[in-house]
């Protein structure tokens, strides 16, 4: 039998709040998980919990900086001490600064490096002891399509992404002895507050250039919500996946397989 079932288990989803993480969350709780979060603001924690209060889910909601680790070992104590210990971890907080090379500030690269992967960096580190303690744990990362292919603008994405996959892959290796699962989901082009600007309508009332870009260039000719990272969160959080370790999931419409249409 097949066991999807989360019930009973302690999640933290990392930047939680909204959109890719509060999905993720959302499907953890709905598997029987209990939903721990964190932002870096108070606001964005704020409305968080009223996201989950408006969707029924009991959540608790931490503000922490990811890439503070004294904050995250506070937070993991916590965490430990009022609820149990993390059997599932979310590295899903992360920006994006879409500017070209030659003009990005070396500090904006290392804000994006910081946050990015040294971010899970800290957080798996902080939860990886517990697990091992318990026997168990899963460490899902949340990492990008750019942890394969480059393009202009995300060079400090891409590189950390890229980055994210190796660690995904490291602590596979150095810790699926102690039976935990460290694997990441890939998402291609999500509909998000975050990508909103790439699909904003021209005055003429035409689709932006990339959101044209984009579609064309995935098999199924849409970009993803979401909800469609529910299912394969679930099931890389659950014991369905036991024995699948250091895998890099793309949930991408199939854009990493295809080489798009011959001009005509």
């Amino acid at each position: 039998m097949v066991n999807f079932s989360l019930d009973g288990k302690v999640a933290l989803v990392t930047g939680g709040a909204y959109g890719i993480g509060l999905a993720i969350a959302q499907a953890l709780a709905e598997a029987g998980a209990k939903i721990v979060f964190n932002c870096s603001r108070q606001e964005t924690v704020d409305r968080g919990l009223k996201a989950y209060k408006d969707l029924g889910i009991e959540a608790k909601g931490y503000l922490c900086d990811v890439t503070d680790e004294a904050a995250v070992k506070a937070m993991i104590a916590d965490i430990e001490a009022t609820i149990g210990t993390v059997d599932i971890l979310v590295n899903n907080a992360g920006i994006i600064k879409r500017i070209p090379m030659e003009e990005m500030a070396v500090d904006d690269f290392r804000k994006v490096i910081d946050i990015d992967l040294v971010g899970p960096f800290i957080c798996a580190k902080a939860v990886i002891p517990g697990m091992i303690k318990k026997g168990h744990g899963k460490i899902i990362n949340i990492c990008s399509m750019m942890s394969e292919l480059g393009r202009e603008t995300v060079s400090a994405y891409a590189s950390a992404k890229g980055g994210l996959k190796m660690l995904t892959r490291n602590i596979c290796s150095e810790y699926g002895e102690h039976n935990i699962q460290c694997n990441a989901i890939g998402p291609g082009y999500i509909a998000t507050e975050q990508t909103a600007p790439l699909r904003e309508l021209q005055p003429d009332g035409s689709r932006h250039p990339f959101d044209s870009f984009i579609i064309s260039k995935t098999p199924a000719a849409r970009w993803g919500v979401p909800e469609d990272l529910m299912g394969p969160a679930v099931f890389l959080a659950s014991d369905a996946s036991n024995f699948v370790n250091g895998h890099i999931l793309y949930v991408d419409g199939g854009i990493l397989a295809y080489i798009g249409k011959q001009p005509k």
